[in-house]
Order: structure tokens, then sequence, then C-alpha cells
């Protein structure tokens, strides 16, 4: 499969809200303490607008098929930003979007010099979770801060 990758634009904003929402519902995880309530969803593109953050979509032809972002993220440490909102519809997953996706936010995090990279995640997540590990990802016994997402229980990080 062929999918590319883009920054978001402001056009996307609606379609990768349903996304995300629709990923949440599928997990159960669509109530208080997951991204299902973050006012930020519907305008995406202007939270990742920033030099230091990035929100890149899969395409498919010209559907966008899910998302991911990286953002500062403030906790014991220096250096540190966060994998945040990456989901993917049910078409991409299993198929290499997300690897794709992942390694070059990965690539964009070094290059604006964050030394981790931390994410959290909820159990039943079972297929992100092992694309992280597989990309250096370890799981850490508690999160490293305050994401908002109380409701979340797995937490990762990568050094980069």
């Amino acid at each position: 499969m062929s999918f590319r990758l883009r920054p978001i634009t402001s056009s996307d904003d609606p379609t990768v809200a349903t996304i995300i929402r629709s990923v949440l519902t599928e997990f159960g995880a669509n109530q208080p303490g997951f991204a299902w309530q973050d006012p930020e969803l519907e305008c995406l593109s202007k939270v990742y607008g920033s030099d230091n953050s990035r929100y890149l979509v899969v395409e498919q032809g010209t559907q966008v098929l899910g998302g991911a972002g990286v953002a500062p993220f403030r906790c014991h440490l220096d250096g540190v930003c966060e994998l945040q909102k990456m989901y993917l519809s049910q078409s991409a997953r299993g198929l290499g979007a997300g690897r794709l996706l992942l390694v070059r936010l990965l690539q964009f995090a070094k290059e604006q010099g964050y030394q981790y990279c931390y994410l959290e995640t909820y159990g039943p997540m079972t297929q992100a979770q092992q694309l992280y590990r597989s990309l250096g990802f370890r799981e850490q016994p508690e999160p490293w801060g305050n994401s908002g997402h109380s409701a979340c229980d797995r937490w990762f990080v990568a050094k980069l």
C-alpha cells in the first residue's frame, strides 16, 4: 500500500477529529480522561503550528486515514516531546502507515533537539503498543507528567 504523509491543514481538522473520536469509541475510551474531550481536537492545525511541534496526516489517494503529532512535554526532564493523538482508521492499521508516521515524527523530534519522546496510551490498544516497542519505546511504571489524560494506563518513552 502506498501512503503519503503531509502536515495537517485546517481543512483536515474535522476529518481528523472524527477519526480520533471513532477510534476512541472503538476501544471504549470515549469518556473523560481520554483525548475524546480535548477542546483542541477541532483545531489541531493551529495547535501544532509552532516550530517545535508537528502534526502529520496519513493519506491514501485523497483520503485522510489518520495522523499523529509531537509537541513539547513538561515533566521532570528537559528535552522531552510527547507523541500525541496518534490515531488511524481501521483500514490503515497493520499496513505500515503507523510505522511510517511514527518514524517520520521521531526524525522530526530529533531534528528539533528533543532527547526523549514520551507517550501515553490505553491497555486495549495492543497493536499500537507493539508498534511503539518495535521502534524502541520502553514501558514506564508511571506517567512522566500531567498530560490531562488521567484514564491512560500505559506510558512509554524512547531515547532519541
